[in-house]
């Protein structure tokens, strides 16, 4: 092939790249090829400049594996998001049986979620018309369970696999603000420091605690890990609606709380 016929392809690849560029609102962005956060002319330079002068070779992050969307047992399709060299669910969990097939039980009474040694789930204030937007809410036990609540080729994440997300968008005193729908169409106001540039999209979905009462829906988002503290608390990490801080904590296994499942 001339390096003419070269020269027109990429022309056109730069005009393709340009009206991409229209369309990215991400910090992350596939087809990046010289790694500056945007998608623009430089990017096709940068190609050229590979073919033709042997610069360095494009890192244009679209070929990782990522799927743009993931499925659990019951048919829930869920959006997904590239966040580093991690593939996170962009969606809480709403899945209602394990990988197996098994029912996982839906606890709506107080006294009955409080006994638990086992895994349960349940809707915001027992309101299936929560689920949509926020997800099911699970006790600790569900994750623990052998049968594996997390859809094949999926996890609920370590607390170390946390930290690696929260330390790559700068830490946990701004991570929170990164991983939060921005606005308050759903966060009570002022939702501060919310830009969501990570697409992570958190919801503020509340909770339950572990004698079953409800709380937070609009001002919190609790998200379990895979590790337990000691033989009846586990660790989770919190982000609230007045800062743009996440932190981490436990809490006893019976307590109700969101959960994001990362690829394996």
């Amino acid at each position: 092939m001339s390096k003419n016929l070269y020269l027109f392809v990429f022309v056109g690849v730069a005009a393709m790249i340009c009206l991409a560029a229209t369309a990215a609102n991400s910090e992350y962005v596939c087809g990046d090829a010289n790694d500056d956060g945007t998608l623009n002319v430089s990017d096709a330079v940068f190609i050229i400049n590979h073919v033709f002068i042997g610069g360095p070779a494009p890192d244009p992050n679209c070929c990782s594996d990522c799927p743009p969307t993931m499925t659990d047992y019951d048919g829930n399709v869920y959006q997904t998001v590239q966040i580093g060299d991690q593939c996170w669910m962009m969606e809480n969990l709403k899945v209602t049986h394990y990988r197996n097939g098994d029912p996982v039980p839906d606890v709506t009474v107080d006294a009955d979620w409080e006994a638990l040694i086992t895994g349960a789930y349940c809707e915001y204030n027992n309101d299936g018309g929560y689920v949509e937007v926020y997800g099911r809410l699970y006790n600790f036990y569900a994750i623990e369970d052998s049968r594996n609540l997390a859809p094949e080729g999926w996890h609920v994440p370590t607390d170390a696999e946390w930290l690696a997300l929260i330390n790559y968008l700068g830490g946990e005193s701004v991570a929170g603000g990164k991983m939060k729908e921005a606005g308050t169409e759903h966060w009570a106001p002022p939702n501060d420091g919310a830009t969501n540039e990570s697409g992570f999209t958190a919801l503020p979905a509340g909770a339950r605690n572990s004698v079953g009462t409800f709380y937070n829906l609009g001002s919190s988002t609790t998200f379990w890990t895979a590790d337990e503290n000691k033989s009846n608390v586990a660790w989770f990490w919190v982000i609230y609606y007045s800062n743009p801080d996440i932190y981490s904590n436990y809490c006893y296994k019976a307590a109700g709380f969101s959960i994001r499942c990362l690829k394996d």
